[in-house]
């Protein structure tokens, strides 16, 4: 998870007011499609390392974030331009379909 950090309300937001567009994971440790999405999330990472940053929000401990981009199911992955959403998957989708969707939105 180098290229990967972990986000909260503390950090999130200055995470945004960078350059890159954001690829927010939004997952639970308990969750098993978002342990199957993590690993592949975490290749994304590097693979587009320069086209984006890449964070993770376990919505655990943070309900307030994850209620402020409605997110009612988990794995959610969201991608943010400018603080906007510009894409959004839900579910454990397959590494091709999610990195083919985010690279159409960068």
């Amino acid at each position: 998870m180098s290229n990967v950090t972990e986000v909260n309300a503390t950090n999130f937001d200055s995470m945004l007011a960078g350059e890159l567009p954001v690829l927010v994971d939004f997952w639970a440790p308990w969750c098993g499609p978002c342990r199957m999405l993590s690993p592949v999330v975490d290749e994304l990472a590097g693979e587009l390392e320069g086209k984006v940053t890449v964070v993770k929000c376990n919505v655990d401990e943070n309900q307030d974030l994850a209620m402020r981009f409605g997110v009612m199911s988990i794995p959610t992955v969201v991608l943010l331009k400018g603080g906007a959403e510009a894409m959004r998957s839900v579910g454990a989708v397959p590494k091709p379909k999610l990195k083919a969707d985010i690279e159409a939105n960068l």
